[in-house]
């Protein structure tokens, strides 16, 4: 069956450890493009994180997969879904949070807002890293104005980010606690996933399974390469998520989903 649309998540997939794009990467993109094949950033970034990539390399902005699946937009920006998470489970999860560990960061993006109660050094570091910025804000405040999340995010050292992704997931049960990177938690509705994302933009489409490829690195990616047969494990991915896809191809440091896609004879 042809293949009408390629998934990528975004760190550590189709961006560099320093986050540049590999000119490979930038090459297969435009390509893919040139033929018509869709294209969708799958990603547990912001949509204001995701658009300066194309911007970048003066492309046109994609259909993007947000918030790990918790916001779609196509193309165009049209909001195809948007999922908060419920009233209880925000107020709850924030005092669990900050009544049980010290020298964390928390992020609360809603919509195409990211919030923060200060800007300290990770805040500060992860605006350079994806060009958006952080607004200042009591989540309190935002939680009367029925202002909810649709995701929250933790910023904390390695150890803690294990910690509390062991702990929280067995005292929030109705909430996706995962980590995409060994120091940063996201949290979101248990309803969603990046598979339940790509299941809302493929419905969209009108495309199959069977006629996308998904690329995916890390352990927020699970779900995406158990949903899509033609699925493809960067290869510095962890052991974990090198044994769940179905192919695996170089590192994204070279070129990884060029390389996959060269390979298919698809480029």
């Amino acid at each position: 069956m042809a293949v009408k649309i390629i998934l990528s998540d975004i760190d550590g997939t189709f961006l560099r450890k320093d986050k540049s794009v590999p000119k490979m990467h930038e090459k297969a993109l435009k390509e893919i493009l040139a033929q018509g094949i869709e294209f969708a950033f799958v990603s547990a970034r912001m949509p204001e994180a995701i658009y300066p990539i194309t911007d970048g390399i003066k492309l046109p902005h994609t259909a993007v997969i947000s918030y790990s699946g918790a916001m779609v937009l196509t193309a165009d920006e049209k909001i195809l879904y948007d999922k908060k998470m419920l009233l209880e489970d925000t107020k709850n999860i924030l005092s669990a949070m900050e009544n049980g560990w010290k020298n964390i960061s928390i992020n609360y993006y809603t919509g195409r807002k990211w919030y923060v109660r200060k800007i300290d050094e990770r805040v500060q570091y992860e605006i350079k890293i994806t060009q958006a910025t952080a607004e200042i804000a009591e989540f309190e405040d935002l939680i009367a104005k029925n202002i909810l999340p649709n995701k929250i995010l933790i910023m904390c050292e390695p150890p803690t980010c294990e910690e509390m992704e062991s702990k929280l997931s067995a005292q929030f049960p109705k909430l996706n606690v995962v980590r995409s990177a060994p120091h940063l938690l996201e949290i979101m509705d248990k309803t969603v996933s990046k598979a339940t994302g790509i299941e809302v933009l493929l419905k969209h489409y009108g495309f199959s399974v069977d006629e996308a490829i998904a690329f995916g690195d890390n352990y927020n990616d699970i779900e995406m390469l158990e949903y899509i047969p033609q699925s493809v494990t960067m290869g510095n991915a962890p052991e974990k998520i090198l044994q769940i896809a179905n192919n695996v191809t170089d590192t994204s440091e070279v070129g990884g989903i060029f390389t996959y896609l060269k390979k298919i004879g698809l480029i």
